[in-house]
């Protein structure tokens, strides 16, 4: 089955959206490993990501549309990622819209780099402070700024300078092995889940 994901990310530039398109697509063909690949489109903000998808289901689009965002703070397991954006963000599930059919980055796209360490050290080579990340087992545990503190920490003395994220995030999506961050996030663990049930349709 054919599978769009609208994801947060790309600003307002042809390079930047492509990247970003670039960084999911490498991401998501390792997940499936079938030779099919997921068609992502970069929606710049929150919500513009939101608005395109909700757009496409009333419309009927073609395929199995997923909508992938940050959560931008700390979410509870238990709590289903539609419930989720209701009470944060106050957006309304589409009728047509599935569960499984919205998720979360969480507590953004930078925590997932914090699941793979040695990806990180491959990006940033010399210089890059690896000792300095957090051992947490769990990343969405982690704060959005404790996040973006530890990822200018460790860069900041690399030949490639301080992380930036639309010149630095979507390599280093690319670069992620899959069961790392598998291991790390449940929200990702739920996601590659339905890539890979969608992929055998």
């Amino acid at each position: 089955m054919k599978v769009v994901v609208y994801v947060e990310g790309g600003g307002d530039k042809k390079k930047t959206q492509d990247d970003c398109r670039r960084g999911f697509g490498q991401l998501f063909e390792k997940i499936v490993q079938t030779g099919y690949q997921a068609k992502v489109i970069a929606c710049r903000g929150r919500e513009s990501a939101f608005d395109e998808f909700k757009t496409d289901v009333k419309r009927g689009k073609e395929g199995f549309l997923i909508l992938l965002v940050d959560s931008e703070g700390p979410v509870d397991p238990d709590v289903n990622s539609w419930a989720y954006l209701s009470t944060n963000d106050r957006w309304k599930k589409p009728k047509a819209a599935s569960n499984d059919q919205a998720h979360l980055m969480v507590q953004c796209m930078e925590s997932w780099f914090l699941a793979d360490p040695e990806a990180l050290r491959t990006y940033y080579k010399q210089g890059f402070l690896i000792r300095s990340l957090p051992r947490r087992r769990n990343v969405e545990e982690i704060l959005k700024r404790d996040v973006a503190r530890v990822l200018e920490h460790s860069t900041r003395s690399t030949q490639k300078g301080v992380y930036h994220k639309t010149r630095h995030g979507f390599d280093l999506l690319a670069l992620i092995a899959p069961p790392r961050l598998r291991d790390a996030s449940a929200r990702a663990r739920r996601l590659f889940a339905v890539l890979e049930q969608r992929a055998r349709m």
